[in-house]
């Protein structure tokens, strides 16, 4: 069940160390996690670069198999996880919600898109996946395991950013 896991998100995992049940998995994550904050740190220096030192960089990069996705500032607002209870029945966007299910729900964005969120160091880049949360105060209900990934239980206020297109890498001449 890793590509559907793969498929819906890529978590960079930068605080927690991984325990033993994460197996080889571990490799794999530390990889991707330099490989972000290499892309990072690449469109970091060439902002400058092109700015004589000045940053005018308001959003940033993340990689996809696909290419890089440029997001929006970062926001703020609250948010909440949800799963036990409704895994098995189907999402607003036509998935099947299981524990191992990487998403979010929101009241407004269409299906599909993509968010970057950042809580206590953790960042997870995931799609959404569903309707919600219904509850006053709150932009976002994570899925079980996009809490898990993030570090984060029960109700709290996220950093987000919504991903505003997807840059494909151009080809060499």
């Amino acid at each position: 069940m890793r590509t559907a896991i793969d498929r819906h998100a890529r978590i960079v995992d930068s605080r927690r160390a991984l325990g033993p049940e994460r197996g080889s998995s571990r490799a794999l994550r530390c990889a991707a996690a330099a490989a972000v904050a290499a892309i990072l740190a690449l469109s970091a220096a060439s902002a400058q670069a092109s700015t004589g030192g000045a940053s005018s960089f308001t959003t940033t990069a993340a990689a996809t198999e696909g290419g890089e996705f440029t997001f929006s500032p970062m926001k703020v607002a609250g948010a909440s996880w949800y799963g036990p209870g409704l895994w098995g029945n189907k999402t607003a966007c036509g998935e099947t919600l299981r524990p191992e299910t990487l998403g979010v729900a929101n009241k407004t964005l269409p299906c599909g898109t993509t968010v970057k969120f950042v809580y206590h160091g953790q960042a997870l880049i995931t799609q959404v996946i569903d309707r919600g949360p219904f509850v006053k105060g709150r932009a976002w209900d994570l899925t079980a395991a996009a809490g898990e990934a993030l570090g984060f239980e029960g109700v709290g206020l996220v950093r987000y950013a919504i991903a505003t297109s997807l840059a494909r890498p151009s080809s060499a001449h």
